[in-house]
């Protein structure tokens, strides 16, 4: 693992593909003020690219990402696309899917798990756990997150008939979401780069959980000291916990 160039990633790819489309500024509303880095969105000053670390992994992540999601400076989707190398990101729509997401769907060398609570699954589709991807003929591990508000998450699960042939991993965290950079009104509703480090984590990538964990730590400092206007602190908890890792601080 080390350090990368802030080359496009398939969340900034999309974003990029986004802002083609519209036909004004998106302009985020409470968020930092002024222009952002391309790499990391966040104002020069406070700028982490040198930080980006970038972790080839068994498993992979497929983000399926509500219209404006990747254009928000607070999306952690884009923190997972980060460090994970083989993250997929795709727009969602109702009435139309992107080719490439099924040609995803259908390769033979992933199996993919829809990442949502089982209480909106029928029972038979719900699994705790992924399956042994370690023998030499196993399937990859696919993630597939949805990306957006939790009434949006809740809109692509009931309306992409493409899942429905797919497992749903439920997830039960032990630990209540330190997410600060959006509010939510249930303690119990984590941010899409802590939905992704748990699902790392289960499937057997330690380092890469704990890795893309604490960048989300990283990145929530340098986003709330911009949007204060206060320097980044280095001996902050954060920064300190990403030196333990051996990552550059």
């Amino acid at each position: 693992m080390h350090p990368v160039a802030a080359s496009p990633h398939a969340v900034a790819r999309l974003r990029a593909a986004r802002l083609a489309r519209s036909s004004k500024p998106f302009l985020a509303r409470g968020g930092i003020k002024g222009a952002r880095c391309d790499g990391c969105r966040l104002v020069p000053s406070h700028c982490m690219c040198h930080l980006r670390p970038s972790l080839s992994t068994q498993a992979g992540v497929c983000l399926l990402m509500a219209d404006i999601e990747a254009l928000k400076p607070s999306n952690t989707g884009w923190l997972v696309a980060d460090v994970v190398e083989d993250t997929h990101a795709f727009g969602w729509a109702r009435t139309e899917t992107d080719p490439a997401l099924l040609a995803l769907l259908a390769d033979p060398q992933w199996q993919p798990y829809v990442v949502f609570p089982a209480e909106y699954a029928p029972p038979e589709r719900v699994v705790h756990a992924v399956h042994d991807a370690s023998g030499p003929s196993a399937k990859r591990t696919l993630f597939i997150l949805l990306d957006g508000t939790w009434a949006e998450a809740r809109k692509m699960f009931r309306k992409s008939p493409y899942l429905d042939r797919f497992p749903v991993l439920s997830l039960s965290p032990s630990q209540l979401s330190r997410y600060q950079l959006r509010r939510s009104r249930r303690d119990d509703h984590f941010c899409t780069s802590e939905v992704a480090a748990l699902c790392l984590e289960l499937a057997g990538e330690a380092l890469a959980a704990e890795t893309l964990d604490a960048y989300l730590d990283v990145y929530t400092h340098h986003y709330l000291r911009a949007k204060q206007q206060l320097p980044v602190a280095r001996e902050d908890p954060a920064a300190s916990r990403w030196r333990n890792l051996g990552l550059v601080a």
